[in-house]
């Protein structure tokens, strides 16, 4: 038995996109406590992490299956255990879809308002993202990103019952940084998309086109933060400590416009991860503090 739930482990792990799902968590996090509410309760913590972990796992999952077929296409993803075989599509589809049940169950059950939050994440992004717009236009990145906001303002709803203007500050930092991620992602393996015919911008409106975007998103993530992190009252430490950040984005944005590169991309896309991680570590950490 031991060895069966190993094995599946190792199969389901890959299919859940772990460090996705964990950054997508930590926006969730940061959310609650950007609160500062009297409420913080380990029920309700666990419930908000164990809810967005089911719900975000279920959706991509889900996605994997839709999206088998043209995994099977692209070098990056042809290993992965639905393409290769590893793992039958019926029984993947039963686990994605009993996670995003469980987990969007969970939601309404802490809060009507929090459950709807997650269920329009869930939605926008299996449905209207991978189902509906990723195989037609370039644009649907647009929908993955605010579906990639929506943990965050989940978040902010179970602390504060409501949607106010900072919880879509944050949810506007999240749409507005997934271009950064996501486009310097699809410069690098523009090939493979292309041989999977999925439309990126790359392939729509030429490389220096994306590159101006991007930059544009960059700036655009890091207003919104900095807005966010002034309205939620942060120290000025922690503000520096932002500030910091937002040069470096910045600074690779407008480098791979004017110096563009492979090493520049791929060092842009690495950065804009580490970017929005240390962000919410530092609205995390600097609400509380």
């Amino acid at each position: 038995m031991l060895a069966f739930l190993k094995k599946k482990f190792t199969l389901y792990w890959p299919l859940i996109k772990s460090l996705q799902t964990g950054l997508l968590l930590v926006t969730g996090f940061t959310g609650y406590v950007s609160a500062n509410c009297p409420v913080l309760t380990w029920d309700h913590t666990l419930g908000l992490l164990i809810s967005l972990f089911l719900t975000v796992s279920g959706s991509t999952v889900l996605n994997m299956v839709y999206d088998r077929d043209i995994d099977a296409k692209m070098k990056r993803t042809a290993q992965r255990p639905l393409p290769a075989g590893k793992l039958s599509v019926q029984e993947a589809l039963t686990v994605g879809l009993l996670l995003s049940s469980f987990g969007m169950g969970l939601a309404f059950a802490l809060s009507e308002l929090f459950g709807w939050v997650v269920f329009a994440g869930w939605f926008l992004d299996v449905l209207v993202y991978t189902v509906w717009l990723k195989r037609r236009t370039a644009w649907s990145i647009v929908w993955g990103g605010i579906s990639g906001g929506m943990p965050i303002l989940a978040g902010r709803v179970l602390a504060v019952g409501e949607i106010d203007l900072i919880g879509i500050l944050l949810t506007l930092a999240i749409l507005l940084w997934i271009p950064t991620h996501i486009l310097t992602f699809s410069m690098r393996y523009y090939d493979d998309y292309q041989r999977a015919g999925v439309p990126t911008f790359p392939s729509s409106y030429g490389y220096q086109t994306t590159r101006v975007i991007i930059a544009l998103s960059s700036l655009g993530a890091a207003l919104s933060i900095g807005i966010g992190a002034v309205a939620l009252g942060l120290a000025w430490g922690y503000l520096r400590l932002l500030a910091v950040l937002t040069m470096g984005i910045i600074g690779l944005s407008l480098a791979s416009i004017y110096k563009p590169s492979e090493r520049v991309n791929f060092g842009l896309f690495k950065f804009a991860s580490l970017y929005m991680l240390s962000s919410m570590l530092i609205f995390a950490f600097g609400v509380a503090s």
